[in-house]
């Protein structure tokens, strides 16, 4: 291109070379990087500098894009799955086969290598790095356990859901970090067929009714009282 001047514009040969600028496509080539860098190499050993070096794109414009590295992780797993909208698909219908929606939603997801792979890796690399478990802390309890908490309601309701977030992180981590049988080798419908009695109970808990107490409030008899009920003559 000639400048005013009629010569070469030097400038318009430099704009046409080095990395590649910002565009929908530059963002997309990067995830891809990403994804398969992460899943490689694990999150702890992956740096920004080579991603952008094997995407051929500036660091400066991954910052731009995702704003860290825990950005970019979020936003690979975001094109992967979504723990908190595969619960939220699962929560409405009958109270009663909740546990069994939850699971198999649960399941389904990590048990497909498209989808489970890269939350595996999320597990682990919360694992090593403090930052990632206090974020993933962060959506486990607002994203998961307030949500279950809010569809079964009723008095300690986000109790019963945070025991119920228990179970389901204890089954993720034996099931896919650890690989402890036979957990890692049962079907997903023998490992409903176990969890989701105890996780009924857990969800839908009752008070245990006083023994010692009629229906209209008087003492059964021969129900031994408290010493301290005991009136003295």
């Amino acid at each position: 291109m000639m400048n005013k001047s009629g010569r070469p514009d030097p400038a318009a040969g430099r704009a046409s070379r080095g990395r590649r600028r910002g565009s929908p496509d530059t963002r997309a080539q990067i995830l891809d990087v990403a994804r398969t860098r992460f899943l490689a190499d694990g999150y702890a050993k992956v740096t920004l500098r080579s991603i952008a070096a094997e995407a051929d794109v500036d660091a400066a414009l991954i910052s731009y894009f995702f704003g860290s590295k825990k950005g970019l992780f979020g936003a690979v797993l975001g094109l992967m799955a979504n723990p908190p909208d595969v619960l939220a698909a699962a929560l409405p219908g009958d109270p009663a086969t909740l546990p069994e929606r939850i699971l198999a939603a649960m399941l389904a997801t990590w048990d497909d290598p498209e989808r489970g792979r890269p939350l595996i890796l999320m597990v682990r690399a919360a694992t090593q790095d403090a930052e990632l478990t206090r974020l993933l802390r962060d959506v486990v309890g607002r994203e998961m356990i307030d949500r279950i908490a809010e569809h079964i309601g009723g008095p300690d309701a986000r109790h019963r859901a945070a025991a119920c977030g228990a179970q389901l992180a204890g089954v993720i981590f034996g099931r896919y970090v650890l690989a402890v049988e036979p957990l890692a080798s049962m079907t997903a419908d023998e490992l409903i067929a176990v969890l989701a009695p105890g996780m009924r109970a857990v969800l839908y808990r009752r008070a245990r009714p006083d023994r010692r107490t009629r229906p209209d409030g008087g003492v059964r008899p021969g129900a031994r009282t408290h010493p301290a009920s005991r009136r003295t003559m």
